[in-house]
């Protein structure tokens, strides 16, 4: 996880957004996928900002120079919570370079090869702010933004879903520490990267992450009973 998600302008989004401080609204995007552009909020100093960016830290131009893509020197295109703060890859900036990532849904797939079922997953209640990292690279002058998610270590309850990780999704509280530019102690995040539901979450079978048309019968997943984020 994460491999596909979606953000949809409506006022769960909106409602998001307005408690970033943003009068800004992320473009309705369906089926984003790692190298693909989602959009990111982040303070580098200067103020809180939704950029164009891409999905996958790590990125280079492409070879017939038509634009970029994940570096094919890394398989990873999200961060392991628990590489942090161990990873040449992750440890200068996740002190420096938090982001977070506005969405409406994700996907997991679920299956054998060839008879797989795509889900959509999404908080029952609101938009899902998903905690991440960014960048800003230059190409020749040409600035690019890009970025990773952070994912947790599987949860035992969505493992039916997907059994390897589940990503970070942060709440209103958890805002301002993780988007202050001048917090470089990670220490009041630690608590974050233990594996948990923080919300509950809405999983419904649909034909594809394109469509969104429902295939099936929603499960609700309940929220970690006393989780304090």
């Amino acid at each position: 996880m994460c491999g596909r998600y979606n953000v949809i302008d409506d006022p769960d989004i909106r409602q998001l957004m307005a408690s970033l401080g943003l009068p800004l609204y992320p473009e309705t995007r369906l089926n984003i996928a790692p190298g693909g552009w989602g959009q990111v909020v982040f303070d580098d100093g200067r103020g809180r900002v939704l950029e164009d960016a891409i999905w996958s830290l790590l990125i280079e131009r492409k070879p017939d120079g038509s634009g970029f893509r994940p570096s094919p020197n890394y398989s990873t295109f999200n961060a392991r919570a628990g590489k942090l703060g161990s990873s040449p890859l992750w440890k200068r900036r996740f002190p420096r370079q938090r982001a977070i990532i506005p969405a409406s849904g994700f996907h997991e797939w679920t299956g054998a090869k060839g008879n797989k079922q795509c889900h959509h997953i999404r908080a029952t209640s609101g938009a899902i702010a998903f905690g991440g990292l960014y960048e800003i690279w230059e190409f020749d002058g040409q600035r690019v933004p890009a970025f990773s998610l952070i994912t947790l270590p599987p949860h035992p309850r969505f493992s039916h879903v997907h059994a390897k990780s589940f990503p970070l999704m942060l709440t209103p509280d958890d805002f301002e520490l993780w988007l202050d530019p001048d917090l470089h102690n990670t220490d009041p995040f630690q608590h974050l990267f233990t594996s948990h539901i923080p919300v509950p979450l809405d999983i419904t079978p649909v034909r594809s992450p394109e469509t969104l048309a429902v295939m099936g019968e929603a499960e609700i997943l309940p929220a970690d009973d006393h989780w304090q984020g």
